[in-house]
């Protein structure tokens, strides 16, 4: 819109520019493949399995699905394999220094490494037994539950060694 007695000014006409290439990249010596013209259908995406399961209702149009749930594995069970692997260290620590520090400071880490391997067995007993329940689907991870057991039942035993070491060294 212009008044009217307004200087017409001239508009300036700046050149079209081509539009910018898109940049292909491929590794040295393999050629480069053509970009898709516009238009093209999106290529399909990968085959995967299905998501769910779908059992028919019988008598009905209807279907029931169960959706197919990742399985994870047990904190309980990663929480006893730490402990017992906490307890066999601190175990040999003790036995370590029940020889040359003495009663008190065999018997301290005897306590720390007995309590650790306690703590492993529970854990591993309750990790297992919720792992068992699940029936191996929804929860793994019994091979670290049991390990776990074991670690911990060892390291106690090893850490009671420990205190039965310093007492006769005292």
């Amino acid at each position: 819109m212009s008044y009217p007695g307004a200087p017409q000014y001239p508009q300036p006409q700046y050149p079209q520019q081509p539009p910018h290439p898109q940049p292909q990249y491929a590794p040295p010596g393999y050629p480069v493949a053509p970009p898709p013209p516009y238009g093209a259908p999106a290529p399909p995406p990968p085959a995967i399995a299905p998501a769910m399961r779908v059992d028919l209702v019988q008598g009905t149009p209807f279907g029931v699905a169960y959706p197919v749930v990742q399985s994870v594995p047990s904190g309980q069970a990663i929480g006893a394999l730490v402990a017992g692997i906490g307890s066999m260290l601190v175990a040999l620590f003790a036995i370590c220094l029940a020889g040359f520090w003495g009663l008190v400071a065999g018997g301290a880490f005897t306590v720390l490494g007995v309590f650790l391997g306690g703590g492993a067995i529970g854990l591993g007993l309750y990790g297992a037994r919720r792992i068992r329940r699940a029936a191996g689907e929804a929860i793994t991870g019994k091979g670290m539950a049991v390990t776990g057991i074991v670690l911990g039942a060892v390291g106690a035993g090893l850490a009671l060694l420990a205190l039965l070491v310093s007492f006769l060294a005292a």
